[in-house]
């Protein structure tokens, strides 16, 4: 098994270098960054900085969109690093949250999102294709490799995953969850014609490794209850398309946001959203990693068993350093 990182690209921009060399030198193989530019900074810059200064780590976004920059932007971005660093990144993707909805778009459709993904890896890898009806080719580009992974939850996403993506990423660590949706892609993939398990499966979840004591277990739920609102945005969609009570998502996802009221992005992905006193402690428990080692070893072989590739560890509380450190030392290397 895999492991990433997850930060956002807050200021200053060296501190997010650092912690990434700090992850590489633990043993993590990818370094992701969220990538909505009106709330943090421009990532692509962050990430020529970041390869510049390690020599394994894999870089993208967790993740971008088709409508914030036009795909052979988009493409000549990760060629450019790509062809500077050798092929050391790949494009996670997804429709659009907070990238779209702070700056008042909607998110893009799911037939617009796979027209994004076939042409940004066609251009990244140097091949002809079709942009807006136009025909064009990076002619610069030489041996270019470019992954495309797909962030997704509902059924036509997972289906869209699994029969057009290189890669799954799922946003939360329920096990549950986790082995209905790996499930789903890989039957799409196989329907396609694909074999299922050519594609990668990552789920990224905020991790926080405790003592064992009561106290810091909940200090530790507090400082990622953020995530249940952020992965609460994506059901919101869900329940407005397939209703409350659909065969097609499951209960166990969709019960919790019962009580969710507004959302202010301006909190989005940060400890202490106010916006999030809705979610429950058994929801942060379910969807993150908590407590000791011995607790993240657990969960994590169950990830594992569920054909799951990479863990990517959300770090967005106050203890990014020692996690890095804890599962450097503790369990990257049980699991290499």
């Amino acid at each position: 098994m895999d492991f990433g990182l997850v930060l956002q690209t807050d200021p200053p921009a060296q501190l997010l270098i650092d912690r990434m060399k700090r992850a590489e030198t633990a043993g993590f193989g990818h370094g992701w960054t969220f990538d909505s530019v009106v709330l943090w900074q421009e990532p692509f810059v962050t990430y020529a900085r970041i390869l510049a200064e390690t020599e394994r780590m894999t870089v993208g976004p967790m993740v971008t969109n088709p409508s914030t920059r036009t795909w052979e932007v988009t493409a000549s971005l990760f060629a450019t690093l790509n062809d500077t660093y050798g092929n050391r990144t790949v494009c996670g993707i997804g429709r659009g949250d907070s990238a779209m909805r702070v700056a008042g778009r909607k998110p893009a459709t799911l037939a617009r999102l796979s027209e994004a993904m076939h042409a940004i890896k066609e251009l990244a890898e140097g091949r002809e294709t079709v942009v807006d009806g136009t025909a064009m080719r990076l002619p610069w580009v030489k041996d270019g490799s470019l992954p495309v992974w797909m962030g997704a939850y509902g059924p036509k996403a997972l289906e869209l995953t699994g029969r057009q993506a290189d890669g799954f990423i799922l946003q939360l660590a329920d096990p549950f969850l986790t082995e209905w949706m790996v499930k789903a892609v890989r039957s799409a993939a196989e329907q396609a014609g694909r074999d299922p398990g050519t594609v990668s499966v990552c789920v990224a979840a905020p991790a926080y490794v405790t003592d064992g004591s009561a106290g810091q277990l909940a200090h530790a739920r507090e400082q990622c209850r953020w995530f249940g609102g952020m992965v609460g945005n994506h059901v919101a969609d869900l329940v407005s398309r397939y209703g409350e009570h659909s065969d097609l998502v499951p209960e166990a996802l969709t019960d919790y946001i019962k009580d969710r009221a507004g959302y202010d992005y301006s909190h989005h992905g940060r400890a202490g959203n106010p916006d999030t006193a809705f979610v429950p402690d058994e929801i942060v428990d379910r969807f993150c990693l908590l407590g000791p080692v011995e607790a993240h070893r657990e969960k994590l072989e169950q990830l594992r068993a569920l054909g799951v590739d990479q863990f990517a560890v959300y770090a967005m509380h106050d203890a990014v350093e020692s996690t890095i450190d804890a599962y450097g030392s503790e369990i990257i290397p049980v699991f290499s």
